[in-house]
């Protein structure tokens, strides 16, 4: 991924948000009528587009061919917490400095947190899709694996992701880690996996809200019995710049190239969207959209502050 690292600002904000824990099962895709427009060319090597109220397909660009994908693994990392029995969103996890040690060795996108501070589970999962933060992925993971140690922990966690892909239907998906970061060819999906995966996910009242902030201030108990001041902007460009965008997951590593999982709504309409190996995700996303609410919508795209995290 090979990120810039995050920062930590002193700033007074606090963001709460609601949990609300939805379960469904993933049922066969009906195809759309055919549009009146052909879809329109788009240079990413996979791309999908699904109407999420009918379930329905509306475009498709190699939807099946099993590709790298990067941080947009998270999209599972965060269903997988959030569909937990139980799950408290504001249990306090302590972050330990193998979080910090790990994504400075994978040089990986993170959310800077900081050894010893104590955040909420549902302050990670903001760390885990606004930065992308590779720290709070291995947060979560060490937090809702099981086992004696972290290593087995954080093993564990990426088998419930697989079984969760099991339970979902999403038969062309595995992952090998619980952020995108893999060593090897056995982290992958394919737009249409991702596509069902991301409406199955946004049923979810928490998961719905935290992709489509734009950025956000949290607070915690810091290590030194203090108060840490956390600021995160989201690195999904599409939020603050098209109209009726509401996530979802930015990715890049060298072997998945530039990933983005896209969402938007407009009226009754919501459509999720994703290009895989894609140099221009964002105007690609923009034409998938036009096309599909039949605009040409103006866009200035939402610039990050410097020394925030891209991916």
């Amino acid at each position: 991924m090979h990120k810039r690292r995050g920062t930590v600002t002193r700033r007074w904000k606090v963001a709460a948000v609601a949990s609300t824990v939805a379960v469904s099962i993933a049922v066969p895709v009906a195809m759309a009528q055919a549009s009146t427009e052909p879809p329109p060319e788009v240079s990413a090597q996979g791309a999908y587009l699904l109407d999420t109220g009918s379930n329905k397909e509306l475009m498709a660009k190699d939807a099946d061919t099993k590709r790298p994908i990067a941080s947009t693994t998270k999209i599972m990392t965060a269903l997988v917490v959030l569909e937990t029995k139980g799950v408290d969103l504001n249990q306090q996890v302590t972050i330990k400095q193998e979080y910090r040690d790990y994504v400075t060795k994978a040089g990986a996108s993170t959310a800077d947190l900081q050894t010893g501070d104590k955040l909420t589970v549902n302050q990670l999962l903001y760390g885990l899709m606004l930065p992308s933060g590779c720290d709070a992925a291995m947060a979560l993971a060490d937090t809702f694996g099981t086992g004696d140690t972290t290593d087995e922990r954080t093993k564990s966690f990426i088998s419930k992701m697989n079984t969760k892909a099991e339970d979902l239907g999403l038969t062309n998906t595995q992952y090998d880690s619980f952020d995108g970061v893999s060593a090897d060819a056995d982290n992958y999906s394919t737009p249409r996996d991702l596509a069902q995966l991301t409406r199955h996910a946004m049923e979810n009242a928490t998961f719905d809200t935290v992709v489509k902030s734009v950025s956000t201030e949290q607070e915690a108990p810091a290590a030194n019995g203090r108060t840490r001041y956390y600021s995160w902007d989201n690195t999904n460009q599409l939020l603050g710049s098209y109209e009726g965008a509401i996530g979802v997951k930015t990715g890049t590593t060298t072997p998945a190239g530039p990933c983005l999982v896209f969402a938007a709504k407009r009226g009754d309409k919501t459509v999720v969207g994703v290009v895989l190996n894609d140099a221009d995700r964002y105007p690609d996303a923009k034409k998938m959209l036009d096309w599909t609410y039949d605009t040409d919508t103006e866009v200035k795209w939402r610039q990050l502050p410097k020394g925030a995290q891209r991916d």
